[in-house]
């Protein structure tokens, strides 16, 4: 299928009753969508939503680019960007021409780490197609916030995987360093999840693709003081990959956005509070959907 401006291939999955209100589950760099668990979105769509993941450009099954520039990561971090091949701009409209394919005006938008940066752009440039923002784990573009712990860094540094078992076994080094604290880590699950993300598509420079082009979109700050949105913002005050600062930024940066944070939560969706998790982004769901009712039956 031909996705948004770009006309990419976008793969993804649908879960629960079509005809209940949308929920779009964008997830974060270098991660399939297999990283919304289908545990997590079942008790989405047992709060009365339907679910919707799906792979972003250069990840999983969607689209690659392999003949694009090839991405330097160092360099954008020193803020030379010339080698970004796309923006988070352009990922945004791949998930707003999602919704056009599914034929839906208007979703609620949920979206983790970079993901939640892709979230935040939609409804800043797409605001008509974002009923209400839950923003996770995630930042602003203002790089004074937000910031990832050094050993964090460290823990992910080295050549990129290659084979299927060093990929799995990175993802376990990586939810060891990145996971939450208080809560206990399936570090079979998540290896589980490594070796099907690789048997799907395994793809490292599709991954410094989007690292670059999440450097290069800068800060939304600005912004998002604009957006008309109800917004929820959801961070870990123990996150090591995005400083619990991002979020408390965010939260403050958008106009009435409510802010939750999980002490003991790092960077991930630990298992025992998935409910919680659910519940606040099903709770604003119905609270937004409630108030669209109310305003359609006026206008009757």
């Amino acid at each position: 299928m031909n996705v948004g401006p770009s006309g990419i291939e976008v793969a993804y999955e649908r879960f629960g009753d079509p005809q209940a209100p949308p929920v779009l589950l964008i997830m974060g760099m270098a991660v399939q969508m297999l990283g919304w668990p289908e545990g997590f979105c079942a008790e989405l769509v047992a709060n009365g939503v339907q679910a919707i993941r799906f792979d972003n450009r250069d990840i999983g099954l969607s689209s690659h680019f392999p003949d694009a520039p090839t991405p330097d990561v160092q360099a954008a971090l020193a803020g030379d960007w010339s080698s970004a091949s796309y923006t988070l701009s352009d990922m945004a409209a791949d998930a707003v021409g999602l919704l056009d394919v599914l034929g839906l005006d208007s979703a609620h938008i949920v979206g983790l780490s970079m993901g939640g940066a892709i979230a935040q752009t939609m409804a800043i440039e797409h605001p008509g197609r974002v009923r209400s923002l839950t923003s996770m784990m995630s930042t602003t573009g203002d790089l004074a916030v937000g910031q990832a712990k050094p050993e964090a860094l460290r823990t992910l540094a080295g050549p990129p995987p290659v084979s299927r078992q060093d990929v799995i076994d990175q993802m376990v080094r990586a939810v060891r360093a990145l996971g939450s604290p208080e809560f206990e880590t399936d570090e079979a699950a998540a290896a589980d999840r490594a070796g099907r993300s690789y048997d799907r598509a395994h793809d490292p420079l599709g991954i410094a693709r989007q690292a670059v082009a999440s450097l290069a979109s800068g800060d939304r700050t600005e912004r998002l003081r604009s957006l008309d949105v109800p917004t929820l913002v959801i961070h870990g005050a123990d996150d090591p990959m995005c400083d619990v600062s991002g979020g408390r930024a965010t939260a403050a940066a958008v106009p009435g956005a409510e802010l939750v944070v999980f002490d003991g939560m790092g960077h991930d969706l630990p298992r025992a509070l998935w409910p919680e998790i659910t519940s606040l982004i099903t709770n604003l769901v119905q609270r937004v959907e409630a108030v669209r009712l109310t305003t359609e039956s006026a206008h009757r």
